[in-house]
């Protein structure tokens, strides 16, 4: 984990000062919620997906993801069926798509930071906005704007997955679409939630990510979460979810779930919630953060390098 967060904790140590000097208009700390443990539990599928998107293509595609202690990130979800598979895990993201027939739902899940590869750290290392690429968002606003790393992470592999997600619908005859990632698979994830529902009127999208970073600015955030339902998992002390900060101006979409210390899962409604049980109520700057809570455990899931 060390490796993996050097590049952000040195360039985001220049910025705690003036992170700590700027007002920034705080959310107003709304109440939270427990978790019951089949909530929880709910939640298992979509983790093992993340997890699983740590795997090269060809185990993917195969839906197999190796010896132990690798393979419960397939085996959990014993009857999901790969319909595509792809990137190279450096200047393209690895991801999958398929079909989840338990879960009625395509499945698209994207590779998050792997310290073994040094693009992608690079790429989380950028912080400025970029609007949607006109050619993957047709008529969307120029003022709906995400963090350039993460737009060009995400326009590497957009008309792959794409082609993948409208073949699964037009296959197994769904218009549901669930989408995760860790990190910044999670990033990538949450801009593939907007694309699509660009592209595939009348999709329904569901979108749920584990240690996810801002990724664009508020008008970005509105955007999505007008288009699909959204849930981001963070854990304890993970310092990723502060980031970018707001006095940048990025913000967060909305249905966070806080694993706290005791290991209960809180609900935090609302986009970035300043109750105390919430992640800015854990982490209120980087220096509160701990790097080692961002691969988990997320319900016993440990998510990094397959």
């Amino acid at each position: 984990m060390a490796v993996r967060f050097s590049s952000l904790l040195l360039l985001f140590a220049q910025l705690v000062s003036i992170a700590l000097a700027l007002p920034v208009e705080l959310e107003a700390r709304q109440s939270v919620s427990t978790l019951s443990a089949t909530e929880v539990s709910a939640y298992k599928p979509f983790t093992w997906y993340a997890a699983a998107a740590y795997c090269e293509p060809a185990k993917t595609l195969a839906w197999n993801c190796g010896g132990l202690p690798h393979e419960a990130r397939c085996t959990s979800n014993p009857s999901f069926v790969p319909i595509a598979s792809g990137g190279n895990g450096a200047s393209i993201q690895y991801w999958y798509v398929g079909y989840d027939p338990t879960l009625k739902s395509i499945i698209v899940g994207y590779q998050g930071t792997d310290s073994s590869k040094i693009l992608p750290v690079i790429t989380n290392a950028q912080f400025d906005f970029q609007p949607l690429r006109s050619s993957l968002f047709p008529g969307v606003s120029s003022s709906v704007q995400t963090h350039n790393g993460f737009g060009d992470a995400h326009a590497a592999s957009a008309t792959a997955v794409l082609a993948a997600v409208r073949s699964g619908i037009s296959t197994y005859g769904t218009n549901q679409v669930t989408l995760t990632g860790h990190s910044l698979g999670g990033a990538i994830a949450i801009i593939a939630t907007a694309h699509l529902a660009i592209q595939i009127p009348g999709v329904s999208l569901r979108t749920i990510t584990y240690g996810s970073p801002r990724v664009g600015n508020q008008a970005f955030v509105d955007f999505v979460n007008a288009r699909a339902v959204m849930n981001r998992i963070n854990n304890k002390d993970d310092l990723v979810p502060i980031l970018p900060g707001r006095f940048l101006n990025y913000a967060h979409t909305e249905g966070e779930v806080h694993i706290v210390n005791s290991g209960s899962w809180v609900s935090c409604p609302g986009q970035d919630n300043t109750n105390s049980q919430c992640t800015i109520g854990y982490v209120p700057n980087i220096l509160a953060g701990d790097a080692g809570d961002h691969g988990g455990p997320f319900d016993g899931v440990s998510l990094g390098s397959c």
